[in-house]
């Protein structure tokens, strides 16, 4: 993860929407090309942000300033905060209203430098809204130049209508939800939210293993207020990734080594909470590869700058500049599946690439609070914003 193999003085070479070549200058085989003169500039691969629920209604600044004042989570959800309450205004909002939200944040995050994306479900928690969800997000991968990918979430909280029957809830995501996002190809992942007073261990099996029988790939929200055991479960399943990690143990760590689990971590969640930050020194010492995402979400981390979470990663989680800029690229790709086609500069992949007003790449970490995206390229396209 410490490697970036710099090149000085380089080309790139992107024909139809593919890069062809890279390399020194000199070395560039013709120069009959449109030309983008990025001198005293760093070129580098687009962010790949692979955890978010930036699909939602309403927002939750007043939760905020009651955490500031020094209200617990569970006090603010007696008084009707938390999940349930951006549950409540998801399920009232039409589909169109809630992709007009989300592309507005999708641009947003373009001229950050994102330019691969998933998105979770979770905030319908009924048959009718996650599917509402769900079908919101593949509208937005066919109508955005942003690559997009979908994970259905309906294990997110318990629904106020099956409070007292948690079991039931459980079999409606197993024995409808799954089935029906799964025959019509409506989400790439299936994630849990494995956690005390949410969804048990034995829950989190059986609902990634139901998606697993539809084609679900599966992932995970593990470890992140206890030690529940979900990243031993996600090596036991070989899990796509498990995310958050914060109580993670000993033992998690060597199952998600052992099943080739990929490890996302969420600094902005831990910054924006004042709660624990993961492990990633740990993880990355013991050869679990570690990626950062935003977790953008209205109530744990209100932010979808993926600068920001490399500079928080560098300071609170011991991570280097080139460790953390791995995972934000090739790592972050490897926990979508799709480190064979982007979050690296190699011959054959999608030309995603930001052309940074920096003069090196520690530069981008150092100077925090300031966006340095001069210009952003998608599948070889300029992209105006």
């Amino acid at each position: 993860m410490s490697e970036l193999a710099i090149i000085e003085n380089a080309a790139l070479v992107i024909e139809n929407g593919i890069i062809t070549f890279f390399g020194k200058m000199q070395d560039l085989p013709s120069n009959d090309f449109n030309e983008i003169d990025c001198t005293d500039k760093v070129v580098m691969p687009g962010f790949v942000d692979s955890h978010t629920h930036l699909l939602f209604a309403g927002s939750r600044e007043e939760e905020f300033a009651m955490r500031s004042r020094g209200f617990t989570y569970q006090q603010i959800a007696e008084q009707g905060g938390g999940i349930l309450s951006t549950v409540a205004l998801t399920r009232a909002a039409s589909k169109k209203e809630l992709k007009k939200n989300a592309r507005r944040y999708i641009h947003k995050m373009i001229q950050k430098g994102t330019t691969t994306v998933e998105i979770k479900s979770g905030y319908g928690l009924s048959f009718d809204d996650e599917i509402k969800m769900l079908e919101a997000i593949k509208e937005l991968q066919k109508e955005e130049i942003i690559t997009i990918l979908s994970t259905f979430l309906g294990a997110h909280a318990f629904p106020p209508e099956y409070k007292n029957t948690p079991e039931q809830y459980v079999d409606l995501i197993c024995s409808k939800m799954i089935p029906y996002v799964g025959e019509h190809k409506l989400a790439e992942f299936c994630d849990v939210f494995c956690e005390k007073n949410y969804f048990s261990l034995s829950d989190s099996e059986k609902i990634l293993s139901t998606g697993i029988n539809y084609g679900l790939k599966p992932k995970i929200h593990a470890e992140e207020l206890s030690n529940s055991g979900g990243a031993i479960l996600a090596g036991k399943l070989k899990a796509t990734s498990a995310d958050h990690l914060e109580h993670i143990s000993d033992e998690g760590i060597a199952s998600m080594k052992e099943g080739g689990v990929v490890a996302v971590l969420l600094p902005g969640v831990s910054f924006f909470l004042n709660h624990n930050y993961a492990p990633a020194r740990k993880l990355i010492d013991n050869e679990v590869p570690v990626a950062i995402a935003t977790d953008f979400n209205p109530g744990s981390c209100m932010s979808y700058s993926m600068p920001l979470m490399l500079t928080i990663a560098c300071t609170q989680m011991k991570m280097s500049p080139e460790e953390a800029i791995t995972a934000a690229t090739i790592n972050a790709a490897a926990a979508l599946n799709l480190s064979s086609e982007i979050g690296s500069i190699d011959i054959g992949k999608k030309g995603d690439m930001l052309i940074l007003n920096i003069p090196n790449y520690k530069f981008l970490v150092y100077h925090f609070g300031e966006n340095h995206v001069y210009k952003v390229i998608k599948n070889g396209t300029y992209l105006e914003f």
